[in-house]
Order: structure tokens, then C-alpha cells, then sequence
């Protein structure tokens, strides 16, 4: 009855009007399982035209023809059109069915049931359709009913695992929620207790592989995206997977993934948004904490209430902060979860906020000793860069985000250590990409940076770079990349050759030219020095 949303050919059979024909099935007995979406009545030769399939046809036989031709052709259109049955009234046109009609019928495997007395289309066709409609509204009332435990079981304290599962419990087949991109997230099976084996399998053969996936749904499964309320790629949170394996998925089961996957829209907004808040507010403690407005001694009780239990070993501050471009309106809670759960391998205690107004992500990682504080903040820094594509927060483009790894000690030098890793980060912003950078070793571009609004900054960078500016901005090749790699090799000629591509005279010659413009001499220390801040602070000052 429900493989279609109708009902059988055998229970239109059986109902008042029908029954009263005294119907007599004459080919395809095997078939009367098969779902009448409609009745149609008619007595044109063309009326497979009409139809669209599933359709009980009512005839007395005037469109049928009168050549075994026509009337063979005729049953094979219906049958192409996959109708559900052909029912032909006796009477003026047929006494009998003609056998070119019941053989073509046979040989289609199309139900062809003839009526041996008259009755009226009319009431055959209101009778059917109401109990079409009687059977859609049954399957309504199952959904319902399954939207209603699935509510019932939320507010019970209940959450995403117990609305699969009973989910699962009403199909009878294991259900998945994946993320819109078909990374698994939650799934249940009719068992209790843990999903059985078979089914994980089935998952990881037929959804498992981006091309399986790629190629179309698994046959027999119901997917049903769980909307996200946004546009674009917002308007899917995450996607329910119903897959037929210890039984088929009927339009019911569909119904009530439907009216389920309206719950799971709620639960994971509603998620997020504590996902969020959460991490906002281990956010807020961590920057009170930089700030001096939570002291020490208070700081680990404050901290325990928030997940955080470090031992004994040093607490080591770690910032990572976004390209200014990035937009602060991200989905901060996604990048939250994604960072911890690339920071659960690290091993270690973490303690995890987000700033989004500064585009700040500070944490407290708890070590052992200090002799790992290394070999940590490779990993730290590794699982932020990323739980930051997976969040979907970076863009092409824009710069890379920057990490500065401070200090390791007690919670008062974890204040500072905050508080000087952030403004650091900040300082950091346009230096070549690494992995993190040593808080300890950037000191002088910190200083650099937090002058960088002083009128004397601005006009020492001119006085000792302004004239070399002026050349690049008029002539070629430019000479402000030979100074910086010269620079960055401290004045080895050699090295500084290498990495340019250049000849030593052409090199030279372009130091010469250098010297010629600035007034200076590069072999000098004092010069090179000078030149040296005049080129860090310059970055501040554009």
C-alpha cells in the first residue's frame, strides 16, 4: 500500500465499487501489488498520452480499436506509460476481451481486469480517491506521530543521538546525520546500544568515497537535507541518510525523516549557538585573564569550571589571530569544535576561546615541562591552521593567519604571557608565513608596532629608506628586494646572490647603487642596523 503514497490494484478491487462489477482479472493476477496513484477514465485512442503512470484506467473499450494491431498497440502504450491496471466494462463494445488484448497485457505484465456488469465511473473514482487520500492521511498521522516522540524525547533532556534513534526504530534501518560536505557525524541503529557493524560497513562502501558519492545516493536510500536557515551553502546544516538495509524505505519513512530533520534544524542551531556562546565566554575569561582584570589566584578555579584541569607543569600561552580581511561574523563555534577536535591528539589540556571582534583565538595549553613546548606548539599550531579550514574560515587570498607561541609558567605569567602573545600577533601581521612564531623573538617588531602611530616612526623610515622608495616607484629593475635579502642574510654577499639569482658583479653593482642613493655605507654595522629597523618598521607605517 505505501510503496508509492496509494494504494494496491487488489484493494480497489475489493472496495464497494468496484466489487460490484463482479471483476474478473484476466491477465497479470502476479501484479496486483502494484500502487494506483489516480483513476482516469476514458475512451480515446491516444489517452496514453494523457497519463503519467500509476494511473487505474477506466474503459468501456471504444478507444481501444477494432484491428488485433490497435488493440495490441494500444495495451502497449498504457504499459509503457506504467500504469497501474487497465479496467474494461463489458458491455456494447465487448461482450468478451478480445485475446489480442489479453495476450498484449500478458506479455507487458499489465493487470487487465474486465467488469462484467456496469458501473458508475464516476462513484468507482471518488471511492478510490478517498481512500487514497484516507491512506496519505494515515501516513501522516505516522510521521506525526514520530515528530511528536522525537519533540517529546528533546524536551526530556534528550538530543540528536535519541531523534535517530528513534527515527531508526521507525524505519527499521540504520540512520546517519553527515554534514552537508558528507563527513558522519551521528548514527543510530535499531539495536541497542552502539551502531551493529553490517550497517557502518554498508555506510563506509556506499558513502564512504567522495566518487560513490559523487555517482548518486545509494540505491533504495532516502536522503533528506536538515536546513540551515541561510542562503547558498548556509541553506543545508547537515543532511539525514536513511539506508535500506534490513528492509525497504517506504513514503511513510520518508515523511517522518522530513518532519525529524525540522527537529535536528532546531537542535543544531540551537547547538551552535551554545557552541558559540561557550566558547565566547572561555574567550572572555582568557582575555580578563591577559588583561589583569582576573587575578592569578583566582584563575584556576575559574578555569576548572570551564573544562580546564591542568597539572602541575607549565601553562603555555598560544594566540592565534585571522587576516584583518577575514570577516569576524564566521562561524566561530564550528571553528571552535574543529580546533579541539584536531587539539584532541595533541595529548595535552586545552583551554580555547574566540575573539571575533579582534579576530583573535586565544588558548592555554597545559604541558608537562618545558622541554616540550616545542614539540606542543608544532601541534597546536598545526590543529589551528586546521580547524580553521575546516570552519571555512579562510579565503583566497587574504593572508595567512598568524600563531605566536608565548612562555611557558604559572598562571600570573600566563596572564602576561597572554597578554604579550596577542599584541605580538598583531605585530606579526605581513612577516613571511610560518607555522608559529616565538613570541620571545619578535620583540623588536612588538616595539616597532606599538609606535607605529608616532610621527618620529614614520619620518625615521623615510630618512633612511624614503630615497630608495622614490628610485623603485620610477625606475627598474626595483633595488628594495636586493636591500631586504641582503638584510635578511646579514650583508653575506654570497648567500644573498644565491637566493637573487644574480651574478656577484651585478650584485655589486646594485649594493653600489644602494649605497649611492642612500648616502650609506652597507659595510657598515651601524648602517645595517638602522636599515634594518627602518625596513621591520615599515610595515607599520604604510
Amino acid at each position: 500500500m505505501e510503496t508509492q503514497g496509494g494504494i494496491t490494484v487488489q484493494r480497489a478491487l475489493e472496495l464497494p465499487g468496484l466489487r460490484s462489477g463482479l471483476p474478473e482479472v484476466v491477465a497479470g493476477a502476479d501484479r496486483l501489488t502494484r500502487t494506483v496513484r489516480w483513476v482516469h477514465a476514458g475512451e480515446v485512442p491516444n489517452i496514453a498520452s494523457l497519463l503519467k503512470g500509476g494511473e487505474l484506467l477506466l474503459t468501456t473499450g471504444l478507444g481501444l480499436g477494432t484491428r488485433p494491431a490497435e488493440q495490441r498497440a494500444f495495451v502497449r502504450r498504457l504499459a509503457d506509460r506504467g500504469i497501474a491496471a487497465l479496467v474494461v466494462e463489458l458491455g456494447p463494445r465487448f461482450t468478451r476481451l478480445p485475446a489480442a488484448i489479453v495476450e498484449a497485457a500478458r506479455t507487458a505484465g499489465l493487470p487487465l481486469i474486465q467488469l462484467h456488469r456496469e458501473v458508475p465511473f464516476v462513484a468507482v473514482t471518488e471511492e478510490v480517491h478517498t481512500e487514497i487520500v484516507n491512506g496519505h492521511y494515515a501516513l501522516l498521522q505516522r510521521a506525526e506521530e514520530v515528530y511528536r516522540r522525537c519533540t517529546q524525547a528533546l524536551l526530556e533532556g534528550g538530543g540528536i543521538p535519541q531523534v535517530l534513534r528513534i527515527l531508526a526504530d521507525f524505519t527499521a534501518n540504520p540512520v546517519f546525520l553527515e554534514t552537508a560536505d558528507g563527513q558522519l557525524l551521528y548514527a543510530a541503529d535499531t539495536e541497542s546500544g552502539p551502531v551493529a557493524a553490517d550497517p557502518l560497513q554498508v555506510w563506509e562502501g556506499l558513502r564512504g568515497q567522495r566518487a560513490a558519492r559523487e555517482a548518486g545516493p545509494p540505491v533504495g536510500a532516502v536522503l533528506v537535507d536538515v536546513p540551515g536557515g541561510g542562503h547558498g551553502a548556509g541553506s543545508v546544516r547537515a543532511r539525514l541518510v536513511l539506508l535500506a538495509v534490513s528492509g525497504p524505505l517506504l513514503p511513510v519513512h520518508r515523511m517522518a525523516a522530513e518532519r525529524a530533520a525540522g527537529v535536528l534544524a532546531v537542535v543544531l542551531m540551537q547547538a551552535r549557538q551554545e557552541d558559540e556562546l561557550a566558547a565566547r565566554g572561555r574567550g572572555d575569561f582568557l582575555t580578563d585573564l591577559a588583561e589583569g582584570r582576573i587575578v592569578a589566584e583566582d584563575a584556576p578555579a575559574q578555569a576548572k569550571v570551564l573544562g580546564f584541569r591542568p597539572g602541575d607543569g607549565p601553562l603555555l600561552p598560544v594566540v592565534m589571530r585571522l587576516a584583518p580581511e577575514l570577516s569576524p561574523s564566521g562561524n566561530w563555534a564550528l571553528l571552535a569544535r574543529a580546533v579541539l577536535e584536531e587539539l584532541s591528539s595533541v595529548g595535552v589540556p586545552v583551554l580555547l576561546g574566540v575573539r571575533p571582534v579582534e579576530g583573535r583565538v586565544p588558548l592555554l595549553v597545559g604541558l608537562r615541562s618545558d622541554s616540550e613546548r616545542t614539540a606542543v606548539a608544532d601541534r597546536v599550531a598545526a590543529a589551528l591552521r586546521a580547524g580553521l579550514e575546516r570552519a571555512g574560515l579562510e579565503r583566497a587570498g587574504a593572508h595567512p593567519p598568524v600563531v605566536v607561541v608565548g612562555v611557558g609558567g604559572g598562571w600570573a605569567a600566563a596572564s602576561a604571557g597572554l597578554r604579550h602573545a596577542a599584541e605580538t600577533a598583531a605585530a606579526a601581521q605581513g612577516l613571511p608565513d610560518r607555522p608559529w612564531y616565538d613570541a620571545r623573538r619578535l620583540d623588536i617588531d612588538l616595539l616597532l608596532w606599538r609606535l607605529r602611530d608616532h610621527p618620529d616612526l614614520a619620518a625615521f623610515v623615510d630618512r633612511a629608506v624614503g630615497p630608495l622608495l622614490d628610485h623603485d616607484r620610477t625606475s627598474r629593475p626595483p633595488l628594495l628586494p636586493t636591500l631586504q635579502t641582503f638584510l635578511a642574510h646579514a650583508g653575506r654577499k654570497a648567500e644573498t646572490a644565491r637566493e637573487l639569482h644574480l651574478n656577484r658583479q651585478t650584485l655589486y653593482n646594485r649594493l653600489a647603487r644602494i649605497s649611492e642613493l642612500l648616502g650609506t655605507d652597507l659595510d657598515d654595522p651601524q648602517t645595517v642596523l638602522a636599515l634594518s629597523l627602518a625596513l621591520r618598521a615599515r610595515r607599520h607605517t604604510l
